[in-house]
């Protein structure tokens, strides 16, 4: 008999590149019969998984109790082996199903407490309280009900009972560029790139703003991405460095390797918040795939991995002279940016890439359903 799993979000797009693309391809891949509940327009078959769909609210109140009654009723209804949650805000919903006997996975993608302290929309006064009881839910919930847990990071993974969790960590897919023809290093323009969610605390100030005494005039920022905020979108726009900026909006999965591929240096500059110092953004991972090298904030998880591979620099997040004074040395030494996007490549290949953390995952789910 097949087993039968449900990789389940009420946040994140049907088509998201860690619960799709990755986790439920790598099951179905290996004999798991998947569902995924998420949102999304209709019920459809993407290959081997059923998308079973649910409606996003963009209430965020909205969100919490009309997407947890949506999934409860669906995953309730199918007969499944394991129920894999993506999102904090399922957390009640997955114990109560374990009461009901279902094995639960949660699949932590981000230091949750950690990033509600700079949540611009929650009362300054809410946060560090906010970020105690959601701490200890998932203490709670993790330690009596769940299953297992699979952290996206060594640091988030130590919060949780040691015996129950897994690190899958969140690293590119090998095969998802090689449909994308590359084209010679130093054959390409200018172009710098930032592929992913554009917030403040991302650098998108500090990027753009970076380019206002940029040596090489034809340097062109190539931003890629949604922004989170309309406020945000007007001050970029009313920028005087705006006019290098070349924005590309969201793109599908082949746009962005496309870019990529056009690309002679990748920004990773995040601001240096409790959420991002110890995380493990994929962007950087996926400059490193493309070839290019990277320009990362001098986090000390982060030097030690550019360091290490020698694919780039490091700068102050919040300095935009140090990320000026980076794009130009790389756009000035050809040969040597050239070496160290291959140097990324390279540790990409051997370190960091799913074909190594799918290993992890599938393991897990073996325990699972062969005890």
């Amino acid at each position: 008999m097949v087993f039968k799993v449900a990789q389940i979000t009420s946040v994140h797009p049907a088509t998201d590149v860690r619960i799709f693309h990755k986790e439920c391809k790598s099951l179905a891949n290996a004999g798991y019969e998947v569902v995924l509940v998420a949102p999304n327009s209709r019920e459809e078959n993407m290959g081997d998984i059923r998308i079973l769909p649910i409606k996003k609210h963009n209430a965020r109140w909205l969100r919490f109790f009309s997407g947890s009654f949506q999934v409860f009723k669906i995953t309730n209804k199918n007969n499944v082996g394991v129920c894999h949650f993506h999102d904090p805000e399922l957390i009640p919903i997955g114990m109560l199903l374990a009461l009901m006997g279902k094995n639960i996975i949660y699949d932590v993608h981000e230091d949750v407490p950690r990033q509600i302290l700079s949540k611009y929309w929650i009362p300054i006064g809410l946060r560090l309280p906010l970020s105690k009881c959601i701490e200890f839910t998932e203490w709670f919930a993790s330690r009596f009900f769940y299953t297992a847990i699979v952290a996206a990071t060594d640091t988030i993974a130590a919060r949780f009972p040691k015996e129950k969790t897994t690190t899958v960590q969140n690293f590119p897919m090998l095969d998802e560029q090689s449909a994308v023809l590359r084209s010679p290093y130093r054959g390409r323009p200018n172009n710098v790139a930032y592929i992913g969610g554009i917030t403040r605390s991302r650098g998108v100030l500090e990027n753009i703003n970076a380019f206002d005494h940029i040596k090489h005039i034809d340097a062109r920022f190539l931003l890629a991405g949604s922004f989170m905020d309309e406020g945000l979108e007007r001050q970029c726009n009313d920028l005087d460095s705006w006019k290098h900026v070349d924005y590309r909006g969201f793109l599908a999965r082949e746009e962005v390797w496309s870019l990529l591929n056009s690309a002679r240096v990748g920004l990773v500059v995040l601001h240096p918040l409790p959420n991002y110092v110890d995380a493990l953004p994929i962007k950087l991972f996926e400059y490193m795939a493309a070839g290019i090298p990277v320009i990362a904030s001098d986090f000390p998880l982060w030097r030690k991995i550019v360091e290490q591979a020698d694919c780039g620099l490091l700068v102050d997040p919040l300095k935009p002279e140090e990320i000026t004074t980076a794009i130009d040395w790389l756009l000035d030494n050809p040969e040597r940016a050239e070496r160290m996007g291959e140097n990324g490549k390279r540790a990409v290949h051997t370190l960091y890439n799913w074909g190594q953390e799918e290993k992890k995952l599938l393991s897990l789910y073996e325990s699972i359903a062969n005890p």
